[in-house]
């Protein structure tokens, strides 16, 4: 499966900013995930959600302030991400595949990154 990752940029502490990944193909058993990596940090989980039903997964430090959605007829998931705070700061990777939702190791495919940069 290829990923394509985009929407990233340069934005003020509090402001919002839509990432998309597009996907090749999907399978109805995979999840898509993102996940970010700050200089110096190890790569983290950040939001997950099954290409087949409602469920969706947030890490802690962004639940009710990001939100993934996704397009089944696009192959296609969003990272809608409002009320930016500095710290979230970093590149952004879209990935899928079979398992846990948020250990790197559970997914196979992964995207080129996007960077996102908060000011403050």
């Amino acid at each position: 499966v290829q990923l394509q990752a985009s929407g990233g940029g340069l934005v003020q502490a509090g402001g919002s900013l839509r990432l998309s990944c597009a996907a090749s193909t999907r399978f109805s058993r995979n999840k898509m995930g993102w996940f970010r990596q700050a200089p110096g940090k190890e790569r983290e989980f950040v939001a997950a959600i099954m290409w087949w039903g409602p469920t969706t997964y947030y890490a802690d430090s962004v639940k009710g302030r990001f939100t993934i959605s996704r397009d089944n007829a696009k192959n296609t998931v969003y990272l809608q991400m409002n009320s930016l705070k500095p710290e979230d700061t970093a590149v952004y990777y879209c990935a899928t595949g079979v398992g846990s939702v948020s250990r790197t190791g559970d997914y196979n495919d992964w995207g080129q990154g996007t960077q996102v940069t908060v000011s403050s």
